[in-house]
């Protein structure tokens, strides 16, 4: 199974080389990294025995080659799978309710190129101002799924990730809605399971109670991710990070549409129904874990400050 060409574009010529330098990366020693995380996996008894090779190829780039890193990313990934079923089960797309979510409710596609700097760029907007409860758990898990996507996908690797994140339909009946718990989960899958380099998170098209929900999350975020929130008034300046040319129509770029954009992910997603299928069975097992199983309560406690959004 592979993604269209023009889908997810891939650094060649002298972006590769920059990404190489970026992410600590000696193609000589691939071979050898890749085998070294292959052999540990099938040394522990609570983990898959064997994974496909692209994904633990992407898990080395985003954790730039430190092994020991590389595997407790990896670790925690299958952990997130069995302890959070509700990002990582059920996900097939021609079913509602994700179907509905992933027509109707939300866009999050990734956009083809790469910035100059090797930065693969992703813009998420809502596009339906209702969405139930169950529904932004929905979106979440779709988020997740492109994730998964990428690392299958991303075969040479880029410098980091880039979040272009429009609130313009989030409102307070949106907002009240959020569960804190899912909120956490969600945030220690994303810095804590996957191998993302996030750069940058630009917020366009705020508005107080989206800056309010901002500093709500931010807490609950590592600091050098805090710090690389920027909250933008106008979209224009956007393009002071985001090459306008990369950028969908919609915000006054020369790239394809969101709608268009979005049409490619969906069909994506649905070629990847057997592929997300087969996954619900990799992933960790508590009771074989050697020494003390990971205990969810503390790994998703909620002290008394993450509290629900209180909206006036």
């Amino acid at each position: 199974m592979k993604l269209k060409s023009d889908l997810l574009i891939q650094p060649t010529g002298e972006i590769w080389k920059q990404i190489r330098v970026e992410l600590k990366e000696d193609v000589a020693n691939n071979a050898r990294d890749l085998q070294q995380i292959k052999d540990w996996l099938r040394k522990q008894p609570h983990l898959p025995s064997e994974w496909e090779d692209q994904p633990l190829m992407t898990f080395l780039r985003g954790c730039s080659f430190s092994l020991e890193k590389c595997k407790s990313k990896l670790d925690m990934y299958f952990t997130m799978r069995t302890a959070c079923p509700e990002f990582f089960s059920n996900r097939d797309a021609t079913k509602p309710p994700l179907n509905e979510v992933l027509l109707t409710k939300v866009q999050g596609p990734p956009l083809p190129g790469i910035t100059p700097s090797g930065r693969r760029v992703t813009v998420i907007r809502g596009v339906h101002p209702n969405m139930e409860q169950h529904q932004i758990t929905e979106a979440l898990k779709l988020a997740l799924m492109v994730g998964d996507i990428r690392l299958v996908e991303e075969r040479e690797g880029v410098a980091g990730d880039v979040y272009v994140l429009d609130a313009a339909v989030l409102g307070p009946s949106l907002l009240v809605k959020l569960s804190p718990t899912v909120i956490k989960k969600f945030m220690i899958c994303i810095q804590e399971a996957y191998p993302v380099k996030l750069k940058e998170i630009h917020i366009i098209n705020t508005s107080p109670i989206v800056e309010r929900f901002v500093n709500f999350v931010k807490p609950f975020l590592k600091e050098k991710i805090r710090k690389r929130i920027f909250i933008h008034k106008e979209v224009k300046d956007l393009y002071e990070h985001v090459p306008r040319e990369m950028l969908p129509k919609d915000y006054g770029g020369d790239g394809p549409t969101m709608d268009e954009l979005q049409e490619q992910w969906v069909a994506t997603i649905l070629e990847y129904k057997d592929w997300f299928a087969a996954q619900e069975s990799i992933k960790s097992d508590e009771s074989l874990r050697p020494g003390k199983p990971k205990n969810y309560d503390e790994l998703f406690g909620i002290d008394g400050s993450f509290r629900q959004l209180s909206i006036d």
